[in-house]
């Protein structure tokens, strides 16, 4: 595999499959179905316009009721505690990455972080992947303390530069049989290498082991109180909830873009990271399935910081939509590769997300205006009792995941934050807008998230081992 990471094509045991996001257009196949669906409602909306607009309506009450229903199921699903492996008499050989780029403030700390990592000295090898002319980084992390086991790595020069490119540049040298990756920000539980490592030597079918993502409260960096708080409770739905749920249904899911412990042979079956791919670890999730590994979730979670501001919102959300947008695009062109449970739950994650972002603030903004202008002409309001039955089964499903996910990860969920969660969604339509029209001009961009370093100094891997117990 080359070190911009062009080799990332994965063979699977149903053939060949194109997995880069480097390929731009669309197929043949992936023409001719737009093409029809185009052609065909064209057709029908000539022939038939009200017929064909009360099915598309149908369609999509269909659609939101499939999802809601999905999320209960998940929740349900999820209810088990997550598997446990006893100790091991001897702990295999582990590979910690972490690729840094313009984080100088934060490298130190992310240092003794992972220093506290609770795992044999002499089984750990690690690299912090920098970029060969951010000076500003290399020279925080050569000042800082380093453990044994951690060394620099420059990533060669080369494009796009990307994160998962520089951790190909990185899977070259590593030999753990195991790896595990960890952003700048990052205060992973001290116990999750063991974990991880335990589960996968007990299950050989294990490809990955996703951990928890939850958001801590920074009080001195740039914030918004209501950003941070509902990016937390979308975080703890997500982790604490779906992921979990699918994992104990046997599904895979697009994983998280830090924690997540990958099996070495599986990584490098699949070609190691789709470097061109923005949400290389949305895309390898579903690579790592084709190629038949379960993926599966473990306790010990990681503390992470929110992005802030909606200037730093923003551009991450649009990142992660773009980063969905490329996965989709690659994975739709051989679909069936996926199996019909893995298309199922690629459908249910990836699509979903795509569809719901670009809905939410057209159906918000629709149901507002027909409520007002009928309060404003003194009707009742022109909304189909249908129509408000199904928004509503929507919003009680995520209502009730975040509800579920914010109590495993130590948060409260009150009516203050149901309240405000249909304006949080509806920014994600704002995201999806500006992700498709970076899809088009910049689809290989990585827009970067500003990270400050904790000024309070206390151990929060502590906090976070005592809810992940």
């Amino acid at each position: 595999m080359g070190a911009d990471g062009t080799g990332a094509v994965a063979r699977s045991s149903r053939g060949l499959v194109a997995a880069s996001a480097a390929r731009s257009g669309v197929t043949r196949s992936q023409m001719l179905v737009v093409s029809g669906l185009a052609a065909a409602a064209i057709a029908a909306l000539l022939s038939a316009p009200a017929f064909t607009l009360a099915l598309v309506v149908a369609v999509l009450q269909v659609g939101f009721v499939v999802t809601s229903l999905w999320r209960f199921a998940l929740a349900v699903a999820s209810l088990p505690p997550i598997p446990q492996a006893p100790p091991l008499p001897i702990w295999p050989r582990y590979t910690v990455l972490a690729a840094l780029h313009d984080e100088a403030e934060v490298a130190p700390q992310l240092i003794a972080n992972l220093a506290r990592l609770d795992y044999p000295p002499d089984r750990l090898q690690g690299f912090l992947v920098l970029e060969a002319h951010d000076a500003a980084t290399l020279a925080a992390v050569e000042a800082a303390p380093r453990p044994d086991w951690l060394r620099v790595l420059i990533a060669p020069p080369g494009a796009p530069q990307t994160k998962p490119r520089a951790l190909n540049s990185a899977l070259t040298q590593a030999t753990g049989a195991f790896l595990t990756i960890y952003d700048a920000e990052d205060a992973p539980h001290p116990a999750q290498l063991r974990e991880a490592a335990a589960r996968f030597m007990q299950d050989p079918a294990l490809g990955c082991l996703q951990a928890p993502l939850r958001i801590k409260d920074r009080s001195h960096a740039p914030r918004s109180a209501f950003l941070d708080r509902q990016f937390a409770l979308e975080y703890a739905s997500l982790f604490e909830v779906t992921l979990r749920g699918m994992a104990r249904l046997g599904l895979p899911f697009p994983l998280g873009g830090t924690s997540n412990h990958i099996r070495m042979t599986a990584l490098r079956q699949a070609g190691g990271w789709d470097a061109y791919n923005v949400t290389e670890d949305a895309d390898l999730g579903f690579r790592l399935w084709r190629n038949g590994w379960r993926l599966g979730v473990i306790a010990s979670p990681t503390l992470e910081t929110p992005p802030g501001p909606f200037d730093r919102w923003l551009p991450q959300r649009t990142r992660w939509l773009k980063g969905y947008m490329q996965t989709w695009g690659v994975h739709t062109r051989e679909p069936f590769g996926l199996g019909l449970r893995g298309l199922a739950a690629f459908v249910m994650t990836v699509g979903t997300a795509i569809v719901s972002a670009l809905a939410h603030a057209p159906a918000l903004a629709w149901l507002a205006s027909a409520v007002l202008v009928g309060l404003a002409s003194g009707l009742s309001p022109a909304v189909p009792v249908t129509a408000i039955g199904v928004l509503m089964m929507g919003a009680i499903a995520a209502w009730m995941g975040c509800a579920v996910g914010a109590r495993r990860a130590g948060l409260g969920y009150g009516l203050a934050d149901m309240a405000g969660a249909p304006l949080y969604w509806s920014l994600l339509s704002l995201a999806f807008l500006h992700a498709a029209w970076r899809l088009v001009t910049e689809p290989f961009v990585w827009d970067k998230t500003p990270h400050e370093r904790d000024r309070d100094r206390s151990d929060p891997c502590e906090d976070a081992g005592r809810e992940a117990a």
